[in-house]
């Protein structure tokens, strides 16, 4: 059996190392078209200037990302990747207390806060109630923020929240109505909160979704983006982050080296900002392949398929290890069995294209056929 390691998903290198050819990668939840043919001209073009530093201030890029995402400039930070982003976040507070995390969700959070020091708490989201975010929530959230008031308890210090929307792994989003009340209830305690909404492109109605507009009435919300999923910039690393407190985001920029965008990912990102076409074909592609992908699971008998986005959270109640029995057959999908709140057996796929999806449908097809399960 093959040891488990701690990877986010993605981790080609040692399949290559051990088989000389590329998987089809399913672990990784970056866009299936590609990177966008501007953005690796932009890149290339770019090297012929890649002597001289970069703009320490990504003036030109946070320009362009005010008009793209409607907020004033001064409001924008950029960093190599949002998890670079995350862990500024949590370095920054002057007096580290309470963080309050979901689970399941993205592991990068906790990590990041318990380096700096946090005492990070979870909040468990019931299978019962599709893993998503509900009223029962905010009480709990709120009982635990109101524990941090009390210097009695042990936990004083700042306070924080992280979410996730869509929720990583599950792909599920929060109710608009109870993001407000979340977001009220970290006003009421003067805790910092931070959404992260780096797949919400890929939803069918991302600008329904985002939290932009409260980003003026509470300077502790800090919205984080990216370009690595929609622009399938994994390997550019860059990403920023919205927040209209002037002193937050003066201090997140103290708190790393002041070079962490290249020139040439600023570069990317420019051109990437010019892909309209690109992303209004790539939102039909995902709506379209998603629910490709849910109907086949759902023919296969498996019964718990979430994800509204461009990733799928499926449980597999075969036999064996199904990351081992696809990766034999050159293909990777994400176990998500070491992430808090889910067990063995809770699988994570990205949504491809129809040709990649349909391959996946036919291995597992096959398993299902070979464990007897079903004839098909």
């Amino acid at each position: 059996m093959r040891k488990k390691d701690n990877y986010h998903g993605g981790d080609w290198a040692s399949y290559e190392m051990e088989h000389g050819s590329e998987p089809l990668d399913f672990s990784m939840n970056v866009n299936p078209l590609g990177m966008p043919e501007g953005v690796a001209k932009a890149i290339a073009s770019a090297a012929k200037k890649a002597d001289r530093y970069p703009d320490p201030k990504c003036r030109r890029l946070r320009r362009a990302l005010a008009d793209h995402e409607g907020v004033p400039e001064e409001w924008i930070f950029c960093g190599n990747g949002a998890a670079d982003i995350i862990d500024r976040i949590g370095a920054v507070q002057k007096e580290k207390g309470l963080a309050l995390v979901t689970a399941p969700t993205f592991s990068e959070y906790g990590q990041a806060l318990r380096r700096w020091g946090w005492e990070v708490k979870s909040l468990e989201l019931e299978e019962c109630d599709g893993f998503r975010m509900v009223e029962s929530f905010l009480e709990k959230m709120g009982k635990l923020l109101s524990e941090n008031e009390d210097q009695g308890s042990g936990t004083s210090g700042e306070r924080i929240v992280f979410l996730c929307e869509p929720n990583n792994p599950t792909g599920i989003t929060t109710d608009r109505k109870l993001l407000d009340d979340i977001l009220r209830v970290c006003r009421e305690y003067g805790a910092m909160l931070v959404i992260d909404e780096c797949f919400n492109g890929f939803l069918d109605e991302p600008e329904e979704h985002t939290m932009k507009d409260n980003l003026e009435k509470y300077p502790k919300l800090i919205i984080l983006k990216a370009f690595t999923k929609l622009y399938g910039m994994a390997g550019v690393r860059l990403g920023y982050c919205l927040c209209s407190g002037g002193e937050i985001l003066e201090r997140l920029g103290n708190a790393g080296q002041p070079w962490n965008v290249s020139y040439l990912a600023e570069e990317a990102g420019l051109a990437a900002l010019k892909e309209k076409n690109y992303v209004d074909r790539t939102r039909q592609i995902i709506k379209t392949e998603r629910a490709y992908l849910k109907e086949q699971l759902s023919l296969m008998g498996v019964g718990c398929v979430y994800g509204e986005a461009n990733y799928i959270l499926f449980q597999w109640d075969g036999g064996g290890s199904l990351p081992e029995m696809l990766r034999e057959k050159g293909i990777l999908i994400r176990d998500c069995s070491n992430y808090e709140g889910l067990e063995e057996g809770w699988y994570r796929i990205a949504v491809r294209n129809h040709e990649d999806n349909d391959k996946l449908i036919r291995c597992l097809n096959e398993l299902k056929i070979r464990e007897g399960q079903y004839e098909r």
